[in-house]
């Protein structure tokens, strides 16, 4: 009977962490505000653009968690972009300072329940796993003392100057079909190619680049590649669903590479707030497959690093 007990509060558990997430990326949309947009080309934030990294290993956090810990650095005006663990800060020397709060983060896994164990056994089937979300704690570098310098001091952004080289370089190794012309951007899948506007039709040049990597977003997609589901026409929620991916993976590469990142599709808002009112693990879904995406795309450049890939403290949302 208790374990009954306690496996019905870690089902609550999940849920409820799910809704927690969902609920404060609804209220930022209601509000009129764009997560992955608002930290930057505001006066109020000191943060450089950045994704946020681990300050210990190095390694970036991905899907969800980038979404949550940007939410907390215009929150909270921190001045920097890497995290670490209570025991990471003890490591270093350093400590989290008295009456800091931490920000919570999230690591999916998988676990088989018992009855479904049970049944498996039963019918010779594949017993099927459950997917669920724990909690985890970071700090921010700006609620630590005694951290060594070098852990401290938040790199500086890229300078503007080489950012569009870098893209036209990343467009170049992806072999991806890329065409510039006509006046609108969109990425054609049964033919596999991108088309965007020459960067002369933007009033600023910047958004040519983040158009670029919103379609290169979708792009990625191909069977050829990541093999995500692209049949969704025109107004369905899961062609709403696969903007929300393009849009995440726009910004989760803009940010890695210092493009200040936008909304390219703010009439997608209400569509993207029905789907995450019906499904509390859509926006989870959509910034892990994001990341997915940005982290493909990504890699074509020798230099960037990787994200992270190995399970430690800070797991992978997946």
């Amino acid at each position: 009977m208790k374990k009954h007990h306690s496996s019905a509060r870690a089902g609550e558990g999940r849920a409820s962490l799910y809704d927690e997430i969902t609920d404060k990326i609804i209220a930022e949309l209601e509000a009129g505000r764009v997560p992955w947009v608002q930290p930057w080309g505001t006066a109020a934030t000191k943060a450089p653009l950045a994704m946020p990294k681990n300050a210990v290993t190095g390694r970036q956090y991905s899907g969800i968690n980038v979404l949550i810990l940007w939410g907390a650095v215009i929150e909270h005006g921190f001045a920097g972009q890497s995290w670490l663990t209570f025991r990471q800060a003890l490591s270093l020397g350093g400590h989290v300072r008295k009456r800091e709060r931490g920000i919570t983060v999230v690591y999916a896994d998988r676990f088989v329940p018992v009855d479904e164990k049970h049944r498996a056994s039963e019918t010779g089937d594949e017993a099927q796993a459950i997917p669920f979300l724990k909690r985890f704690t970071v700090f921010n570098t700006d609620q630590c003392d005694d951290l060594p310098a070098a852990i401290v001091t938040a790199a500086p952004p890229p300078s503007a100057g080489m950012i569009e080289p870098r893209v036209e370089a990343l467009i170049k190794a992806t072999g991806i079909d890329f065409r510039i012309g006509g006046n609108r951007a969109f990425y054609v899948p049964a033919e596999d190619y991108v088309q965007v506007p020459p960067p002369a039709a933007y009033f600023e040049p910047i958004n040519w680049h983040r158009t670029a990597l919103h379609e290169l977003g979708h792009a990625s997609g191909h069977p050829s590649r990541l093999n995500r589901d692209l049949s969704g026409s025109y107004g369905t929620r899961k062609y709403a669903f696969e903007e929300l991916i393009a849009e995440l993976c726009a910004a989760f590469s803009c940010a890695s590479l210092g493009i200040v990142p936008t909304v390219r599709h703010a009439d997608y808002i209400g569509s993207w707030l029905e789907a995450m009112r019906e499904d509390n693990r859509a926006i989870v879904r959509a910034a892990s497959q994001a990341s997915k995406a940005a982290d493909y795309i990504l890699g074509f450049l020798p230099e960037t690093q990787p994200s992270e890939n190995e399970q430690s403290d800070e797991r992978r949302v997946a």
